[in-house]
């Protein structure tokens, strides 16, 4: 239970976090004469960036938004493999974990530091970060706000338009903020289905993301949510690709049905030792 309220409350947080910050968005516009770390290398930038994909793509700002969030995936597509790596190590723990939280059931100062330390020695042991799954939407932050600035503090991403959408201004239709969500559950979905045994932990956070991925999108420019759509739509595929669900579960049965044979073997071996003792 205190590992479910972390998550949510971190969870929580970022997207608190980006929500504020884009209420603190400066109203000075961005340009190449901007000064200061942020504006110059970080917001022109993107800017930039954005501009010269959209003039390969008929000036469309929405397209350069779509080709510009591909490239930034496919640049954190390294630490994207190495969280699910992590994830899929973090997984195939779970009953060794479950076997030492029944080692150590108390409640006390002393039976929780044992635990901690043993679950620690456990993770060392296997090369496992088990923070590593929260690193991807740690980087995307800084991302998100700087896309939010751009757009907001230059007139023309501002005043750019995507098929029905203002990109300064929120989808009118909401048609954004549901995909935003339904491709976060997909992705959602499919990590839980990796997982050896479904809790109440994956249960929660399979259905909490997509819902605050959903009221983040209906407060932000519809730029952001496009953003988020494509990341979570690419994620849902890299997903199919590295850690695909129904392999995991194909090899897992293959290897539980080669462990139970193996057992019924040995069992037989005994049996027949046994009877050969008698005789």
């Amino acid at each position: 239970m205190k590992k479910l309220k972390r998550s949510l409350v971190l969870l929580s947080s970022l997207v608190l976090m980006v929500v504020v910050l884009s209420g603190c968005t400066p109203t000075t516009k961005v340009d190449a004469s901007s000064t200061g770390f942020w504006d110059h290398y970080i917001v022109w930038n993107f800017i930039r960036a954005i501009q010269g994909l959209s003039h390969i793509f008929g000036n469309s700002y929405g397209w350069g938004i779509v080709i510009f969030t591909i490239i930034v995936r496919i640049i954190i597509l390294p630490l994207m493999i190495y969280q699910m790596k992590s994830m899929r190590q973090t997984m195939e723990l779970q009953p060794k974990l479950k076997a030492l939280q029944g080692k150590y059931p108390g409640k006390d100062m002393e039976s929780r530091q044992m635990l901690a330390k043993e679950q620690q020695k456990l993770y060392s042991e296997a090369g496992i970060n088990p923070f590593a799954s929260m690193l991807p939407l740690i980087v995307q932050m800084p991302i998100l706000f700087a896309l939010y600035q751009a757009i907001f503090r230059s007139d023309v991403l501002k005043s750019g338009t995507f098929f029905w959408m203002q990109l300064g201004d929120k989808d009118p239709y909401y048609i954004l903020p549901i995909l935003a969500a339904i491709f976060t559950w997909l992705t959602s979905k499919l990590n839980s289905m990796a997982q050896p045994e479904q809790n109440t932990i994956t249960t929660v956070m399979t259905w909490s993301m997509p819902i605050m991925i959903f009221v983040f999108a209906l407060n932000v420019p519809a730029a952001l949510s496009l953003y988020w759509v494509i990341t979570n739509l690419f994620s849902a595929g890299q997903t199919l690709l590295i850690n695909n669900p129904f392999k995991i579960r194909k090899e897992r049965e293959e290897k539980e049905r080669k462990e139970k044979a193996r057992q019924r073997k040995l069992a037989k071996a005994k049996r027949k030792a046994y009877k050969s003792k008698r005789k």
